[in-house]
């Protein structure tokens, strides 16, 4: 649907649409309740912008400010770029003699040891990320809405932030590669040691009142399953597509697609953040994860109801693990999801255990076949892990129809997405 208004009067009734001034459906998910989600619907005509560039979509945003805002979004928009305009690349942000040759000579394991990296390298690193931040890390205020116009808005390798704020609201963008240019290395993580990113596409840390609708999320032209492996691991370049943490509460996450990507929604960021405790409560319906290896989501603390989304593992997927992580505390409340998946992928692998304790989950098909995934994984579990029980705790308040699987299926795989509202 085109969004005319910035450029003309609309030629027709059809296309007198306006979806930045939409606001959430009052029983639309967790994101409804306690007053709703406008966003920036009340802004005057003098916070209506129309952004083409990094530095009109930073100047638009305003520091974060909470005026009411709507910003629309037209064509690409890349944030590895300087005031002026001109591309920026990993060479660009290096500083004080960084580089990737000398970092990984410096704390190759074998050398090194396990110890955290420290030291002019480690030093170096971090100043050129902190180069990269400043121009890929974007903050977004309270009372905004971001909107793509038409079909092909994009933010690219930009990390939007909407940290401790309330009542935003962001459609019809495609966010893509949001891609670290210094990952640091990990010596202790997982036993074997890992490289950690930095940047989300998007990241709600202390958010409330956010709706999330019909965005498209990936590591475009540069996935991390073709980066090269140093110290025995991949070196990853991405980390989440849309991170919820830092009791972050009352979100709605509906109609998008999360795509290509290894760890793709982290709801709650650690087990010892009990301060997440009544909070983070989230309602993701009508999402499509396809070739996503891990956390669709992952929750702890939670009450997450999951509904009506539509899961696709690709034929030639081998580093699939798991859709579902129910983790410290969680309370994921499911309900007729569809997952496709190749041979080698078995419903058993949908669900994974970390200190969780309830699943509640109804009505999901698995290859066109309805399949009990707490009954599955119970029967599986190693002993590694406690079995789920079936109460959750919880029913979900507010919610939209909840469609049959195979319906959910059909219309998010056509409708899911930047570009797809209708």
């Amino acid at each position: 649907m085109a969004l005319l208004a910035a450029f003309g009067a609309p030629a027709s009734a059809d296309d007198a649409r306006d979806l930045s001034r939409e606001t959430l459906a009052a029983d639309d998910g967790w994101a409804a309740a306690d007053g709703g989600t406008t966003g920036g619907a009340a802004a005057d005509d003098a916070h209506v912008f129309t952004v083409r560039n990094r530095a009109e979509l930073v100047r638009a945003l305003d520091g974060g400010s909470a005026t009411p805002k709507i910003i629309r979004i037209a064509g690409t928009i890349d944030a590895n770029t300087d005031d002026d305009g001109r591309r920026l690349d990993c060479a660009d942000y290096a500083t004080d003699g960084y580089s990737l040759k000398k970092y990984l000579a410096a704390y190759d394991p074998r050398i090194w040891g396990a110890a955290k990296p420290s030291g002019p390298q480690e030093e170096a690193r971090q100043a050129s990320a902190a180069r990269q931040a400043e121009r890929v890390e974007i903050a977004v205020g309270a009372n905004t809405t971001i909107v793509g116009l038409g079909d092909s808005a994009v933010l690219e390798g930009a990390s939007l932030q909407i940290k401790d704020v309330g009542n935003v609201i962001i459609r019809n963008v495609e966010f893509r590669d949001a891609y670290d240019c210094f990952p640091v290395w990990q010596p202790n993580t997982g036993g074997l040691g890992d490289w950690k990113t930095a940047y989300d596409n998007l990241w709600l840390r202390g958010a409330s009142h956010v709706w999330i609708d019909h965005v498209t999320a990936s590591d475009g032209d540069h996935p991390d399953a073709e980066e090269p492996t140093y110290f025995g691991r991949n070196y990853l370049r991405h980390d989440g597509l849309l991170d919820i943490t830092n009791a972050s509460d009352l979100v709605t996450v509906s109609w998008s697609r999360f795509a290509d990507h290894d760890k793709a929604m982290l709801i709650g960021n650690s087990d010892s953040a009990t301060g997440d405790r009544g909070k983070l409560r989230i309602t993701l319906h009508h999402n499509e994860f396809e070739s996503v290896v891990q956390r669709a989501p992952r929750v702890r603390f939670g009450q997450v109801h999951v509904y009506n989304n539509r899961y696709v593992v690709p034929e030639d997927a081998h580093d699939y693990r798991y859709s579902w992580g129910v983790s410290v505390e969680s309370a994921i409340y499911a309900e007729n999801n569809a997952f496709t998946t190749p041979g080698h992928v078995e419903a058993a692998d949908l669900v994974k255990s970390w200190n969780g304790s309830a699943l509640h989950q109804t009505g999901t098909l698995f290859n066109g076949f309805p399949v009990d995934l707490l009954a599955i994984n119970n029967a599986y579990n190693s002993g590694s892990e406690r079995d789920l029980t079936a109460d959750v705790g919880w029913t979900p308040p507010l919610h939209g129809p909840v469609d049959s699987a195979a319906k959910a299926d059909h219309d998010v795989a056509r409708g899911a997405g930047a570009g797809r509202i209708r």
